[in-house]
């Protein structure tokens, strides 16, 4: 992604706050278990469902991997690798909840699940049990594995 590809509202996230955001998240559910595992969403949810699995003690994971995105676009949903059952008992761990297109997918396949994100943009807020932050709409969120440190110009000469 090239600068110019950046949407001017951006919210970046670093590894500590990713790793702060997620233990938050483990510890908003602690109540709502216990679970039999956890269904991450690949590939956004697989570092914040490793955090949660540790925090809640946690070892049985499953992914369920769903295509849709390159850097900036939201494409069509493809399934690469979908999950069995209800969702009785399980904990679905993504990223972010943005357009809810893939949330309502995986709703659709596991709609007994308890579904967790660490952001939540407001269209696709409804789709979830729990969340940490919320971000507009209109906000890119740029998380770490999709970054690289560099310099940038200031805000007032974007």
């Amino acid at each position: 992604m090239s600068p110019s590809d950046i949407p001017a509202k951006t919210f970046p996230v670093s590894w500590w706050e990713l790793h702060r955001d997620a233990r938050a998240l483990a510890w908003r559910l602690m109540g709502n278990g216990p679970y039999e595992g956890i269904v991450a969403i690949t590939r956004g949810g697989m570092v914040p469902a490793a955090i949660v699995a540790r925090e809640l003690e946690i070892r049985l994971i499953d992914t369920i991997c769903i295509a849709s995105y390159d850097e900036t676009v939201q494409g069509e949903l493809v399934v690469l690798k979908d999950v069995q059952g209800d969702g009785t008992g399980w904990l679905i761990i993504d990223d972010l909840v943005d357009t809810g297109k893939t949330a309502r997918a995986v709703r659709e396949r596991l709609p007994n699940a308890h579904f967790a994100t660490i952001y939540a943009k407001p269209e696709g807020r409804p789709l979830v049990d729990s969340f940490i932050t919320e971000v507009s709409q209109d906000t890119w969120i740029l998380f770490p594995w999709d970054t690289d440190m560099q310099a940038v110009p200031p805000l007032a000469r974007r």
